[in-house]
């Protein structure tokens, strides 16, 4: 991958205060994954939160979303092909689909708790929900993953770089 500037690097807390009720949010950031999609790229971050639980922050043109797995149990059971504009449900929530594309991998760095490789390609969409939340999934042969979170004012994020 090359270097570029970046708000953060790996081994970097991410911090969002206020988060829910007076509480904060921790994430560790752990992993680095670049994709892109024809018109251009996004970068992943996949790290651990204070819990200990997987989550991912997704960083686009300066628009920060934080988003953590889905059980299998608890997924929607809609599949591709997405149209824009189609309604997708999650615990009686309505989710707009507002992109479909297929991504490829360019690049990898650190650490990651499933197994990514350079040039896999796979089809996503994204959903926007109420409250600003978004629902996407991914889905390659023989697979697929969901995940659910909410858009982030990255003026509100904190960060701590690894060593500081």
């Amino acid at each position: 991958m090359h270097a570029a500037p970046m708000m953060f690097g790996l081994g970097a807390q991410l911090i969002l205060p206020n988060w829910e009720q007076g509480h904060s949010y921790r994430m560790q950031v752990l992993g680095h994954a670049r994709f892109s999609y024809g018109r251009g790229f996004w970068d992943e971050f996949w790290g651990l939160d204070g819990e200990g639980s997987s989550c991912w922050l997704s960083v686009d043109e300066g628009d920060l979303v934080l988003q953590w797995p889905l059980a299998p149990a608890k997924r929607p059971r809609h599949r591709p092909p997405f149209q824009l504009g189609e309604h997708l449900t999650l615990d009686g929530s309505r989710y707009r689909v507002v992109e479909a594309e297929t991504a490829t991998c360019e690049a990898l760095r650190g650490s990651f708790d499933e197994a990514l490789r350079c040039q896999d390609a796979h089809d996503f969409v994204n959903a926007q929900g109420p409250d600003g939340n978004l629902l996407s999934a991914e889905f390659w042969p023989g697979g697929e993953a969901w995940f659910v979170g909410c858009w982030i004012d990255p003026f509100e994020l904190q960060i701590r770089e690894a060593g500081a």
